[in-house]
């Protein structure tokens, strides 16, 4: 028999900071598709898109987005089969382009989820506060409803993502449902002035302003890239996540593209933008009513609210995984790694986001911000501009990597779909950035776009956000090497 000696240490249990699960292609679309929200864009970022951007050629605009979004993803899946632990964005931007610009891109991530979580918490508190209102309840802030489903989502953010995404495919299975109710309904009646392809004539397509046409339906598409965060939870990853994504940016854009083009049918080409004009809060639900009839109108009115649940649930599940990566790589405290022993999620990172959104939401209540006209409008803003210049520069570092490695073979997805992507997405980001003005009300007497102060320092977070992290990564290097090694565990010999 063998004996402990008395002055043993103890033995500590070591955490566990590894994520895992058996996710499959279905669980880990449904988590992103939920993210863009199908109910909400159609209700509220289509008629935007037909009002402000290119009016009835709007449609044509997300299959614009599809395109350069589907050229971005050859690349990122040849990508993510080639570097040795393929994971969040930042990663692979370390791959190609260094270490400190890839921390770069954390930070740029980070900035991208926070703004498009907030955004959506400030609208679907907007709806609650009207909705309940008008069922006679006194007036109540809509911080206060917000603040009660920021608890919510902290709640099943807290709890095992396979709970999250069995929520999140109820709710999305009615959004679709009622969206495609409404396309049948059109197609059969003919629309107001009979069934057609004009949306998509050339002469549609670019009138108006097509930038902000172009920029609202790449916002739709949010919430997509994040197929790479779950790559810890998934089944068979090297297979699951390239298919999800592929999955998620086919289906999303021929969704929006047909659900789209069904609107302006109802409406009829040539009274669609008087038609949105009149009452954009409203008009795809008084579509649903004449279409659907009462009961149609009833439940889009509902499902309009479990649309937005479900996107801020799915954007905090992001938000939650993308800080633990970010701190299983030295980026951020190592304490947001830790796993929940039973329940498997990353309940720090959970708590931590929980209390962020809260914060802000706080922020925006005490600086007396409208929750749609500023809130929701302004950040939604911030959020598509910093994607699209994340993910156009991730392109940049897809082609470098398989440029520097001498990788042979494959030069469509490793050159070609990458580099056609890149152009498109700097096309994106220019038409965003120039017409960001027009979202927060800066623009001159004849309305266009001026760059003033509440601009300047919206676009500007973007470049502070990237700065912060190259700042960090750089100040790591010099005075914390412990810290700036484990940057190494994630972004392998990705030079500095």
């Amino acid at each position: 028999m063998t004996s402990t000696p008395v002055n043993a240490a103890p033995a500590v249990p070591v955490r566990e900071r590894s994520l895992s699960g058996s996710l499959g292609v279905g669980a880990i679309v449904l988590m992103v598709v939920a993210a863009a929200s199908p109910l909400t864009v159609i209700g509220g970022g289509a008629p935007l898109g037909v009002l402000l951007g290119n009016g009835i050629g709007y449609p044509a605009m997300y299959a614009v987005a599809g395109v350069v979004l589907l050229l971005f993803t050859i690349g990122l899946s040849a990508m993510s089969r080639a570097v040795p632990r393929p994971g969040a964005f930042f990663t692979y931007i370390g791959h190609g382009l260094g270490r400190s610009t890839g921390v770069a891109g954390a930070w740029l991530a980070l900035l991208t989820y926070t703004a498009v979580q907030l955004c959506v918490y400030g609208y679907i508190g907007a709806i609650l506060a009207v909705t309940f209102e008008g069922m006679g309840l006194p007036a109540i802030p809509w911080w206060v409803y917000t603040l009660a489903i920021v608890a919510i989502v902290g709640v099943l953010g807290y709890v095992h993502i396979d709970l999250s995404a069995k929520v999140l495919g109820v709710l999305l299975l009615g959004e679709v449902v009622i969206v495609l109710a409404l396309v049948v309904a059109v197609i059969a009646s003919g629309g107001a002035e009979g069934l057609s392809a004009t949306p998509f004539l050339p002469e549609n397509v670019f009138s108006g302003a097509p930038g902000i046409g172009l920029m609202m339906a790449i916002a739709a598409f949010i919430g997509f890239e994040s197929t790479a965060i779950y790559r810890s939870e998934a089944k068979d990853p090297d297979v699951t996540v390239p298919r999800a994504t592929y999955v998620a940016v086919i289906g999303v854009a021929l969704f929006y593209t047909l659900s789209s083009w069904a609107l302006v049918m109802a409406w009829g080409p040539s009274q669609a933008i008087d038609t949105v004009a009149a009452d954009y809060a409203n008009v795809v639900i008084l579509t649903m009513g004449q279409y659907l009839g009462p009961v149609g109108y009833v439940i889009t009115n509902v499902l309009l609210v479990t649309s937005m649940f479900a996107c801020v649930l799915s954007f905090h599940n992001v938000l939650t995984r993308y800080q633990h990566s970010m701190a299983d790589g030295g980026l951020l405290p190592i304490e947001l790694t830790w796993v929940h022993p039973t329940q498997k999620s990353p309940y720090r990172s959970s708590l931590l986001q929980t209390i962020t959104a809260a914060v802000l939401v706080g922020i925006c209540a005490v600086l007396g911000l409208d929750p749609v006209l500023q809130v929701f409008t302004w950040f939604s803003g911030v959020s598509t501009l910093a994607i699209v210049v994340m993910m156009a520069i991730t392109s940049v570092a897809v082609v470098v990597y398989f440029v520097r490695t001498k990788t042979a073979g494959r030069v469509w997805a490793t050159r070609i779909a990458p580099v056609l992507g890149f152009l498109g997405l700097v096309v994106s980001a220019v038409a965003v950035a120039a017409f960001f003005p027009v979202l927060v009300g800066d623009v001159d007497a004849e309305g266009a776009p001026t760059f003033g102060i509440v601009s300047v320092l919206l676009i500007g977070s973007v470049p502070v956000f990237a700065l912060i992290g190259y700042g960090q990564a750089l100040y790591l290097k010099r005075f914390r090497g412990e810290r700036y090694s484990r940057v190494l565990d994630t972004i392998a010999e990705a030079g500095s």
